[in-house]
């Protein structure tokens, strides 16, 4: 993780000055990688919208991170025709690099980004840039899981994103509510001093920015979008997940450790002090995953052999809710000891009780997965079998550990060593006054 300090103060947010003859007061990036059939059709949609709708000087600009088919001739022809659109071309991949280049050396004072296949309606732009123009906030989203938006997109990419974003609140604090949606836009003056601490350069960038922008008390506004999957979309899902998941441990571990300087962040940003009022990455929490980790892929060895002995003279169903039944209540005693510091036997019936209910939605999971591959083959072979077991119980094993740490075990972290305690007061001595909880909040008590 970048520690090096911010390059500058921030000041005050306000309303944007009328931009020059010539000037645009945004710049649309639109990132593509071998996009040369959707390109051209994506350019001329949103340049006509642009300029039937938006009030200001704009600027389209392609930025072709590395295309090895017809993108980069796409490109130039479209920026011959049409006066409002330029396009850059990166010979490195990477969405993340692709904008950070491209912002970086824009000279308009909003910066905004939208992915090619426009899947997010275009009437959300101007809502979108409306509160960076007039100094209100200093990024802005789009949301597909704000409750005015209406989405339509399959059930797998539902879960997905909607896993991400609850591991994103469960383990980095996060308040924003989509961190995957493209269709974001920022402020250049905030842009120039955010994107010199974002390392990631591919899918994770926008998680890691809005990251860092929310610790340092930016505003961040969301606007509910309209938002249709593209079913033809490039995107390798299981890859993009594990990189997020990486980005996710790099930047919790640098927030817990304090290798990012967020004291040092947060004077120069955000000018209302409420914007900073944020809570920690708790402690503990990288030792936390490391031992659950441990312990999950022992518990997955130990449920895949309980598995294929008991499959041996049962069917898959009943073999799965065995060797499941088994190996959880092994999972939760052993996360209760090893991962989350709890000993003795006081709450070990209650946290075994709730360990089942977690059990419950690995069973859920595992089981439909199964029932989803019987349908599709009258007879699979055991070793597919054991694949959609291991495909369902990763997805499992995120939410147990949120569910671990939010509910079973919510006060298991080891705490400090305690002083030792003080002798009893005498006999007719004033009590001791009463303090408040360390997690107590002022602002409550107003």
């Amino acid at each position: 993780m970048r520690t090096e300090s911010s390059p500058g103060t921030l000041p005050a947010r306000e309303h944007l000055p009328a931009a020059g003859a010539g000037t645009p007061v945004l710049d649309v990036v639109i990132p593509v990688h071998n996009e040369e059939k959707d390109l051209g059709p994506c350019v001329r949609r949103l340049h006509e919208h642009l300029r039937r709708t938006f009030p200001y000087a704009f600027r389209v600009t392609i930025a072709d991170n590395a295309s090895t088919d017809g993108t980069p001739h796409v490109a130039g022809e479209l920026a011959e025709r049409i006066a409002e659109v330029r396009a850059v071309r990166l010979e490195q991949k990477g969405r993340g690099r692709a904008l950070r280049t491209v912002w970086a050396a824009s000279d308009a004072p909003v910066l905004a980004y939208m992915d090619v296949d426009l899947s997010t309606d275009l009437n959300a732009l101007l809502p979108l840039v409306a509160p960076l123009i007039s100094g209100h906030s200093d990024l802005a989203i789009g949301s597909r899981l704000n409750r005015g938006a209406r989405v339509v997109r399959g059930a797998k990419r539902e879960f997905i994103s909607r896993a991400y974003n609850l591991i994103l609140r469960g383990s980095l604090r996060a308040r924003f509510s989509d961190a995957q949606c493209g269709f974001k836009a920022i402020r250049r003056d905030v842009a120039r001093v955010l994107l010199p601490l974002v390392e990631d350069g591919g899918w994770f960038f926008d998680t890691e920015l809005l990251v860092l922008a929310e610790r340092a008390g930016l505003r961040i506004h969301e606007v509910p979008v309209d938002w249709v999957d593209d079913p033809g979309s490039s995107v390798h899902i299981v890859r993009t997940a594990t990189d997020d998941l990486k980005g996710v441990w790099r930047v919790g571990r640098a927030l817990a450790t304090g290798s990012l300087p967020l004291d040092r962040l947060a004077r120069p940003f955000g000018d209302d002090p409420r914007d900073r009022d944020i809570e920690d990455v708790p402690q503990g929490l990288a030792r936390q995953l490391l031992g659950f980790c441990v312990v999950g892929a022992l518990s997955t060895l130990f449920y895949l052999l309980l598995y294929s002995g008991f499959r041996a003279f049962t069917g898959s169903q009943t073999a799965n809710g065995l060797a499941l039944l088994v190996s959880a209540v092994a999972n939760t005693a052993a996360n209760r000891r090893l991962t989350f510091g709890v000993r003795g036997r006081a709450g070990a019936v209650r946290h075994q009780a709730q360990g089942l209910v977690v059990f419950g939605i690995g069973l859920a999971l595992t089981s439909g997965s199964l029932a989803a591959l019987n349908t599709a083959s009258s007879d699979p072979a055991h070793s597919t079998e054991l694949a959609v077991l291991v495909a369902a119980n990763l997805a499992a094993t995120v939410l147990r550990f949120l569910l671990f740490r939010a509910w079973v075990f919510p006060d298991g972290a080891p705490a400090p060593t305690a002083p030792a305690p003080a002798a009893p007061p005498r006999a007719g001595s004033a009590p001791a006054a009463r303090t408040a909880p360390a997690d107590h909040d002022p602002r409550d008590d107003r």
